[in-house]
């Protein structure tokens, strides 16, 4: 049975091998390649007064490093105008029409996309104008033709082997433009906030410069000056931000209008520096929430009725399921059924995909593997997008699953999360603290999951607008020591009785009640005492 040691040194054991614990070993701008070609580009069209656009992406990710290329573009004077294509209206990336839209501009920079744009970049050259691409996707055999490309995945960039989200790449510019600036007092420390928020939201390994950028960003974001965190904090009431609130609070909304309209007006929510309007905006985002809420549940019941429980891969699809909610809807059945999943929008005779990943397994090479069926795909290892003919569904879905056969094994899975037994009556503040001192919590560091053994149960109750969730009362009793524990089985699929003797697997939070902080169990699932 572990002990609290036992628990600190499994968790420290994690980030044995990390190369960059700290912000002070992160790696220098000059790592990426092109990025000081970009950075000099970009100083003469300050120079000659050029006109700048920016071109980012719909999720959370694009508005952020929009958001923090057009800040220091504001800071130092520059030309410079913001186009976030609209999820329903332009699809995904830089192309023809958004290049009409910006003909007068000298110089185009994406953020988050386009090195797949390769027939986007052959109309900017025919027009003159000159492209710089930066992004973090899984570039193609053949590079779009970009006067410079910052992406961390090519194979020639020397970059560490780090997964790091398309605002990080953003950062790192900025950097580059700092230096080749001269802007020694720079500070490229009050885009930490941002940063931390966009990792967590596109699913970034939470390992090594990760690690070290979102733990430095949620203090800055609690610190934070910015109106859009403010307004969240005191519309919501929160004294303080805990990195759980970044995953479920803070990237939702900000997700939910580039889901649901428009991604601009995030990024205005972002940017804006007057808390008046800071609130209203959020209002409109919060009613987008809600809607998308509202979306994902129907879509959710739809999506789960065709799930065919025995596959290695989750493929299901549906006419005119809405594009905005199907990653939401293929994470939410990846973590029901333990596996990947994709769900596909079908709109006549395409189907636009979105996948989810689990564990260790990497969804992207999943897809690639059936490259020859598929009009285009994209992503990374957590997430992934893809488009092919809808007639050709059933036919992915077989092969995809015949493919995982060879891909997938024990190892992928998420058992690396249960670390093993333990001791109830070690679930205390203390321990509270070891778990605390190993956050934040998610891809390549997940939550640990304990199993406790021989609980009884002291009370049930049924709690949400729809009792979907079940409240426990845990009791422990051995060796003259006993110990009774608070839980939470979200979404239960087993009701114990009172006095029944249970094991289960739970991980260990923080539950703060009318000001109590205590420690309280989030059940996995629930097993009968043999």
């Amino acid at each position: 049975m572990l002990s609290k040691k036992d628990v600190l040194e499994l968790l420290a054991a994690r980030f044995a091998n990390d190369a960059h614990k700290s912000l002070s070993q992160l790696p220098l701008p000059s790592k990426l390649k092109d990025n000081y070609k970009a950075a000099n580009r970009i100083k003469q069209a300050l120079e000659n007064d050029e006109k700048i656009a920016i071109v980012g992406d719909y999720d959370v990710d694009g508005v952020v490093s929009s958001a923090v290329l057009s800040e220091f573009f504001a800071d130092v004077g520059a030309n410079a105008i913001v186009r976030i294509p609209n999820r329903f209206k332009d699809g995904y990336g830089l192309n023809e029409a958004i290049i009409d839209e910006l003909a007068d501009s000298n110089l185009i920079i994406t953020v988050d996309n386009g090195i797949s744009a390769n027939e986007a970049a052959e109309v900017c050259a025919a027009r003159g104008i000159e492209l710089i691409v930066t992004d973090h996707h899984m570039p193609p055999a053949i590079l779009p033709r970009a006067y410079a490309i910052v992406n961390p995945k090519q194979e020639d960039c020397p970059f560490p082997p780090v997964e790091i989200c398309g605002a990080q790449v953003a950062w790192y510019l900025v950097g580059a433009l700092k230096d080749v600036l001269g802007l020694k007092n720079y500070d490229m420390g009050k885009f930490l906030d941002l940063l931390a928020l966009a990792i967590i939201a596109d699913m970034m390994e939470l390992r090594d410069m990760n690690r070290a950028l979102v733990r430095a960003g949620l203090a800055r974001i609690n610190e934070s000056r910015r109106a859009c965190f403010r307004a969240i904090r005191d519309f919501y009431g929160k004294e303080k931000f805990e990195f759980d609130d970044i995953s479920f609070l803070i990237a939702p909304l900000v997700n939910s209008a580039g889901r649901m309209d428009d991604a601009t007006v995030s990024y205005r929510f972002l940017t804006e520096k007057k808390l008046e309007i800071a609130n209203k905006l959020l209002y409109t985002i919060i009613d987008f929430n809600n809607s998308r809420k509202e979306k994902e549940k129907i879509l959710f019941e739809s999506s789960i009725k065709d799930v065919r429980e025995n596959d290695d891969i989750i493929v299901t699809w549906g006419e005119s399921w809405h594009e905005g909610v199907i990653g939401i809807v293929a994470s939410r059945l990846a973590k029901r059924f333990k596996k990947p999943a994709i769900v596909f929008s079908v709109q006549g005779e395409s189907a636009k995909g979105s996948a989810r990943s689990v564990g260790k397994i990497d969804v992207l090479s999943l897809i690639a593997s059936q490259e020859a069926l598929l009009e285009g795909y994209g992503g990374h290892k957590g997430a992934a997008g893809l488009v092919i003919k809808a007639a050709r569904l059933p036919e992915f879905r077989e092969a995809i699953n015949a493919a995982s056969v060879s891909n997938l094994n024990s190892e992928n899975g998420e058992t690396e999360d249960v670390l093993g037994s333990l001791d109830p009556c070690a679930v205390d503040m203390e321990f509270l603290g070891i778990l605390e001192r190993f956050e934040p919590y998610g891809q390549k560091n997940p939550r640990p999951v304990f199993k406790f053994e021989n609980m009884r149960v002291a009370g049930t109750r049924t709690i949400g607008n729809d009792e979907a969730h079940l409240k426990l009362t845990l009791k422990f009793e051995n060796d003259n020591r006993d110990v009774t524990l608070e839980g939470v089985f979200f979404n239960f699929d087993f009701r114990p009785h009172i006095g029944e003797r249970i094991s289960l697997l739970a991980s260990v939070t923080k539950n703060t009640f009318r000001g109590a902080l205590s420690a309280q169990l989030l059940v996995k699932e629930i097993y009968p005492q043999g």
